[in-house]
């Protein structure tokens, strides 16, 4: 406890003269510098980046779980949670039904599907039934410092991991809250609130009706992750949901097509990857999926996983017709 006491002693003693961006760990140099460009006081990122609670505690099971091989493991678990989440469809309507007013507004103001918004908030939370148990900035501080870069995921990962820092930074700098009680309860990917938001994304978070968005409010979560859509994957357009192909049909299709392949080089709608590396894409070349996929990709700008996508919008389209009471196409 006394050294504790100390450690706080010295760095408030320390963050009182500071001016400058100076750290021996170079990447908080980094963080420290964009955050001056974007408007916080030098005391305020220093005081973060000095703080024994912020910066001295670090995450290991988060780290543990960030390593390719439960990434790899995670991916292919992904399916398995999809066939679980169907038999909450129903949950999924009744929701709809007790925050119809939010999404009548929200779909009115963003056009994004109410289905595709409530089923990416199961899919995410349970609808908020889940609740997040690690500290998102703890989360990424640990990457940062504990990464040793050798490989192209390692530049991503610590690129990622800097940025959520500074962006975690600079939201309580706005909202005037101290280093010591900016505390985000996050996966252990530190993603935040009921819509799992990483901090680089808080620019897309909407109230729907107090002044302050708070992503684990209901109502904040449903227009944020709305908003989110629209201005990111430009989602502005409703879903013709009879357009739409026998999604529960083509979800086993897609399934076997990745298991053939042992989940290896595929992808549900595109030809290449980031990189642009060829994929093997199951739904390209055939007309009759076109205006899935268009959609489909929208979605994949919340969540870049094939099986992610495939399973949110095999909720929406089963919640679509229960809601309305209407068969879907079988």
């Amino acid at each position: 406890m006394i050294k504790i006491i100390l450690l706080l002693t010295l760095s408030t003693s320390i963050w009182a003269k500071y001016t400058n961006c100076e750290f021996k760990n170079k990447h908080y140099k980094d963080v420290c510098e964009q955050l001056i460009k974007e408007g916080v006081s030098y005391q305020y990122a220093n005081k973060f980046l000095l703080s024994y609670f912020k910066t001295k505690k670090y995450d290991e099971v988060s780290w543990k779980y960030l390593q390719p091989k439960h990434i790899i493991t995670h991916t292919k678990n992904e399916k398995k949670a999809n066939n679980v989440l169907v038999k909450y469809v129903p949950d999924i309507v009744e929701h709809l039904k007790k925050y119809s007013e939010v999404y009548d507004h929200s779909e009115k103001k963003y056009g994004v599907n109410r289905e595709i918004v409530a089923a990416i908030l199961m899919k995410e939370t349970r609808l908020g039934k889940i609740k997040p148990t690690h500290d998102a900035f703890i989360v990424f501080n640990t990457i940062v410092t504990h990464i040793d870069v050798k490989t192209k995921r390692d530049e991503w990962l610590l690129k990622m991991g800097k940025n959520n820092m500074k962006s975690i930074i600079k939201h309580c700098y706005k909202k005037g809250v101290e280093p010591e009680s900016c505390n985000l309860a996050s996966s252990y990917a530190g993603a935040v609130g009921i819509p799992q938001f990483m901090p680089f994304s808080f620019i897309y978070m909407d109230s729907y009706k107090s002044k302050v968005a708070d992503l684990s409010k209901m109502e904040d979560a449903i227009v944020s992750a709305s908003n989110y859509l629209n201005k990111k994957a430009e989602f502005n357009t409703l879903i013709d949901w009879s357009k739409m192909p026998e999604i529960d049909k083509l979800e086993a299709e897609w399934y076997d097509f990745e298991h053939e392949r042992e989940h290896k080089n595929v992808s549900l709608v595109y030809k290449q990857n980031k990189h642009n590396k060829s994929r093997e894409c199951f739904t390209c070349d055939k007309s009759e999926f076109d205006y899935f996929r268009e959609y489909a990709k929208k979605i994949m700008r919340y969540n870049s996983s094939s099986n992610y996508t495939i399973g949110v919008m095999r909720l929406a389209y089963d919640a679509h017709f229960l809601l309305h009471k209407e068969k879907p196409k079988r």
